[in-house]
């Protein structure tokens, strides 16, 4: 965590120097004060998360001084510190936005727990604050888009980021599993600590375990020098686990005890570490079946899927498709020099359409190989490497034709299944709103499981975050 700055106002040098002491144990930068004069002059230069204030100064009062912060806007907490135990003062100070009131004589514990208790309330309402300031953005952290699937993403982020709970994270390749657990990271009490991240996937298995807990030298061949390892460097921060579903099943059983003790015994040394981390994991592999297929312990999977978060492919985010390539294209051009500043609607099209299998990663090279091979103001379709992207989402014709056969065709062929065309009277009269079909469906289908909704979904073969969506979209009136 980011080292806290506490001022101490008060007038005794010695007494300054003896709440200096006390507070050693908090870790904290500590600047002295010894006039309400030099107290503003402090407060003004900015950057202390809490006061410890004196009411008995020798130009002013301490009240003076609270009165200042209230008229700034300064929300820093403060803690008030007087020889005076009147009860109206107490109150006074209370109604002024003061955390506390503390009566000397007082000894080291009153005023270490006092002002703890005061920085983490601090840390609490920057975390609070800095949520608010990202939702009203519509997106969190690094995340682009606001489409529906999103914004249920969104809100399972801002509750769970003040939080210290284990977070599991699911979804495809490519999805933003990492960066999804970097906003989680940016927006919690731990903002100012370590990020560190272990992809299982990428580490032998035998040097995995090496890798998160560490080793000390000579603990087996090859080790030439003590490893500190993953647990203890992101102690005080996040340690986020990609690929936890490709850990070995015995490293499985370490991984669960450290969960339980918070302690990392490193290879080959007999002394236990202490080490204070929020633990997220991600996979795209299905953990449930992990389990059953006995690949992944059952009680590991518990101990870490508290809060579980299911990120949407990008086929189903809509309009954040071509948010999220526009974004890339404009990083890109900045980055090579060139002229790009949008795509035409008809590359649009083309984008929107497509299923992308690889996800954000796939559409990121896919924009990047656009801008190393061409310049301009505008991608066209023409631009488009289509042989990167992947075979077409359906929009009819013949869905039987091969993902080549699609890629192959000529472009004004391609968009023109994407656009509306004229159609017959007789025709119209045999649709329905597509929007009235699928809900009807969906009805009928959690009416015929006794209102169960996963049991819809498994029978409708559609994810139940998928239906729960759906029916929030019916009760707001937003489009899905």
């Amino acid at each position: 965590m980011s080292k806290p700055r506490i001022l101490i106002v008060e007038d005794s040098a010695t007494l300054a120097t003896t709440f200096k002491s006390f507070l050693a144990e908090l870790a904290a930068e500590c600047v002295i004060a010894e006039t309400g004069k030099q107290a503003l002059a402090q407060i003004a230069a900015g950057g202390f998360d809490c006061i410890v204030l004196d009411v008995n100064l020798p130009d002013m009062s301490g009240l003076d001084i609270m009165e200042h912060l209230k008229k700034q806007g300064i929300t820093t907490e403060v803690v008030v510190v007087t020889g005076n135990a009147s009860m109206s003062l107490a109150v006074n100070v209370m109604r002024m936005g003061a955390y506390d009131f503390v009566v000397k004589p007082l000894n080291a514990e009153r005023l270490c727990v006092t002002v703890k208790n005061a920085l983490e309330r601090r840390d609490m309402a920057r975390t609070i604050t800095a949520i608010k300031e990202t939702m009203e953005e519509g997106q969190v952290g690094s995340f682009i888009g606001k489409s529906l699937p999103m914004q249920a993403v969104y809100r399972v982020l801002k509750s769970a980021a003040p939080s210290n709970a284990t977070v599991f994270i699911t979804g495809e390749s490519g999805t933003g599993k990492e960066v999804c657990a970097d906003a989680l990271h940016r927006l919690s009490r731990r903002a100012g600590g370590p990020f560190v991240t272990i992809n299982a996937a990428a580490i032998p298995h035998d040097l995995l375990e090496s890798e998160i807990f560490g080793h000390v030298k000579g603990a087996f061949s090859g080790a030439t020098a003590d490893r500190q390892g993953a647990a203890l460097s992101a102690n005080g921060g996040t340690l986020f686990i990609d690929e936890i579903c490709e850990m070995d099943i015995n490293l499985q059983a370490k991984l669960l005890r450290f969960l339980q003790s918070r302690q990392v015994q490193r290879l080959g040394e007999d002394k236990v570490h202490n080490s204070d981390v929020r633990v997220v994991c991600a996979t795209n592999r299905n953990p449930i079946e992990e389990v059953r297929a006995g690949r992944f312990r059952e009680d590991l999977f518990y101990r870490l899927h508290v809060i579980p978060v299911e990120l949407p492919p990008l086929r189903e985010r809509g309009s954040d498709i071509l948010e999220i390539a526009s974004h890339f294209l404009k990083q890109f051009a900045e980055e090579d020099g060139k002229g790009f500043v949008r795509f035409t609607d008809d590359a649009g099209v083309i984008l929107s359409s497509h299923a992308w299998p690889g996800n954000v990663r796939q559409l990121q090279n896919v924009v990047r190989s656009v801008v190393v091979l061409n310049d301009g103001e505008e991608v066209t379709p023409e631009m488009l490497p289509l042989d990167m992207l992947g075979g077409m989402k359906p929009l009819g014709g013949d869905k039987s034709a091969t993902a080549t056969q699609r890629l192959t065709e000529p472009l004004h062929d391609i968009l023109a299944r994407a656009r509306l065309e004229p159609v017959s009277a007789k025709t119209v009269q045999n649709i329905r709103p597509l929007e009235e079909v699928i809900r009807e469906t969906i009805e009928h289908a959690i009416e015929a499981f006794d209102g169960s909704v996963p049991r819809a979904a498994v029978a409708l073969d559609v994810s139940p975050s998928t239906l729960y969506r759906r029916i929030e979209s019916w009760k707001t009136g937003e489009a899905v």
